[in-house]
């Protein structure tokens, strides 16, 4: 039995005696009793054997190839015979409790917050930032450990226990289209993916659309905020690099912005999303009308305000526009 991989999925054919009806299956050698079927006309769909605790064979299908990955279909797939082994038929689970799944719910989260149809903590709809970092929560861990999960169906115990496949990296994978390594599980990935959990749940307990939350009281895990500072030497080193940086012509908004980093301690985009609305000259400081926590007015050295200043003024309402297209300037953008 070969592994499982998306060349040998785009590779199977169905067999050229293939009636109406009628599969084949190709077993993964690495997790038994995940596989593919294809059907007579093409079909490919990821599939899971098992045998239930009174030990006849059942067979489920967890999702279509194309519209998952293999790594997803995989992570699900163990998901669900870990499921099996604690004594759980997932196919008379779905079969004998009506209600949503939490892929479901999340969907049904999704499409009314992108609508703007779900209010926020601060009494606004969720922004658009705020909503990106949950749809990749959801992706990227919620769906491959409780996406099949009927929610009438989930205790505590299940929440809990996802949240710690999570912070063991059991839902680590490739990250795709970024110069990074890969998605990582860890404490605090694993607690703020149950923050966002809870939340969605609670949205959807709010607006009726389910009756209960089952994340409701669970104990998210304390993670170690990461504390650093540059050393005078690093500084140094740093400087050093930026007037070489000079010296090749690399992009000077680049280089403003990294220096305003320095002199302000700014998160990357609240610098280069930074308008020249909000600079209060006389004050020294920066008005932010919206973050995470609200408005807010931050005080900057006047070295900040010198170099903030010193930018040429193109009639964009950024400080660090794009060279061109009318949007700020960072990686991914026109001009950056």
């Amino acid at each position: 039995m070969p592994k499982i991989t998306k060349s040998l999925v785009e590779a199977l054919k169905p067999s050229r005696d293939a009636v109406k009806g009628s599969s084949q299956f190709v077993w993964d050698s690495e997790l038994r009793g995940f596989g593919v079927s294809v059907g007579y006309q093409g079909t490919k769909s990821f599939v899971v054997q098992y045998r239930n605790p009174a030990g006849q064979s059942r067979r489920k299908v967890i999702g279509r190839f194309g519209l998952m990955t293999v790594e997803e279909a995989r992570r699900s797939a163990r998901v669900m015979l870990g499921e099996v082994a604690k004594g759980t038929d997932p196919i008379e689970e779905t079969k004998h409790v009506r209600g949503h799944t939490i892929s479901q719910i999340c969907d049904w989260y999704l499409d009314r917050a992108e609508a703007g149809r779900i209010i926020g903590r601060s009494r606004r709809p969720i922004k658009q930032s705020t909503l990106a970092m949950d749809r990749s929560r959801i992706e990227a861990h919620i769906r491959p450990l409780l996406g099949h999960r009927v929610i009438e169906t989930l205790k505590l115990g299940d929440i809990e226990a996802a949240q710690a496949d999570i912070a063991a990296g059991l839902t680590s994978k490739p990250r795709i289209g970024s110069r990074g390594g890969s998605t990582k599980g860890g404490e605090g990935v694993a607690s703020r993916t149950m923050s966002t959990l809870h939340s969605i749940l609670e949205h959807a307990v709010r607006l009726g659309e389910i009756e209960k939350n089952p994340a409701r009281g669970v104990r998210r895990l304390a993670s170690t905020p990461k504390m650093r500072w540059l050393s005078h030497a690093e500084l140094r080193r740093l400087g050093e690099a930026l007037q070489e940086a000079e010296a090749d012509l690399e992009h000077p908004k680049g280089i403003a912005v990294i220096r305003l980093l320095l002199l302000t301690g700014f998160r990357r985009l609240e610098a280069l999303s930074l308008e020249r609305a909000w600079l209060l000259e006389e004050e020294n400081a920066v008005h932010f009308a919206t973050t995470k926590t609200g408005a807010q007015r931050r005080v900057i050295g006047q070295a900040a305000v010198d170099l903030l200043k010193a930018q040429p003024d193109t009639g964009s309402k950024f400080f660090f526009p794009a060279d061109w297209g009318g949007r700020a300037f960072h990686r991914g953008c026109p001009g950056a």
